[in-house]
């Protein structure tokens, strides 16, 4: 029986925003087509929405699978838009300092987007067993999950809760009051730190220093 179904309009629209910040960069930090990566990410969401178009309350094998693969081509998209913005920073003269500024300011923002939906689907088995309450052992511990916090027995983070915690992971590069406990949740959060520290300290900064 389903303890706590949970919306799926938060992941979607979460996504619909990556590809959009995404279809804002310049050509050049893309690789080919600039609309083609993008394109496939829209298609995979209208999947999603025809898979679970309204709440999430058991698991669904072919929808996890679905969510899992567009969140690894947004993160691929936006990966290779970082990497092209590094190699444009350090090997070619670059005078544009503010669209440079606009550019690591969107990698960031869908950074922080993308791996909100990693940790939605990476905890305790995804979202559908959460909702059916046939989770397996957490791998965030959440403060309403402690002795000390009063919280309901019942209480499973939603999706607006791992937003939090991408948002909060991406500006301190640590966790925060969020703590990973599975060596996944620990490899993932340290790869979005990097990512967010190579964009806030490199990307940005040189693009500051070029104004």
């Amino acid at each position: 029986m389903s303890t706590s179904s949970e919306p799926h309009w938060p992941p979607l629209a979460t996504l619909a925003a990556a590809i959009a910040l995404e279809t804002l960069l310049p050509d050049r930090l893309a690789l080919g087509p600039y609309w083609l990566l993008p394109a496939l990410e829209a298609v995979l969401g209208v999947l999603l929405v025809v898979a679970s178009p309204f709440r999430i309350s058991a698991p669904h094998a072919a929808r996890r699978r679905l969510s899992v693969l567009v969140a690894a081509v947004v993160s691929i998209d936006n990966g290779i838009s970082l990497g092209l913005l590094c190699h444009l920073l350090f090997h070619r003269n670059v005078t544009n300092g503010q669209e440079l500024i606009v550019s690591g300011a969107l990698i960031w923002l869908t950074n922080v987007l993308v791996f909100s939906l990693w940790y939605w689907e990476l905890d305790r088995g995804g979202p559908g067993a959460r909702a059916a309450g046939a989770d397996q052992a957490p791998d965030f511990l959440y403060p309403q999950m402690t002795d000390g916090v009063p919280s309901d027995a019942a209480w499973r983070p939603q999706f607006m809760d791992y937003l939090y915690l991408s948002l909060t992971n991406a500006t301190a590069f640590s966790p925060t009051d969020v703590m990973p406990l599975s060596r996944a949740a620990k490899g993932v959060m340290s790869l979005q730190s990097l990512i967010s520290l190579v964009t806030m300290g490199l990307v940005i900064s040189r693009a500051v220093n070029i104004l």
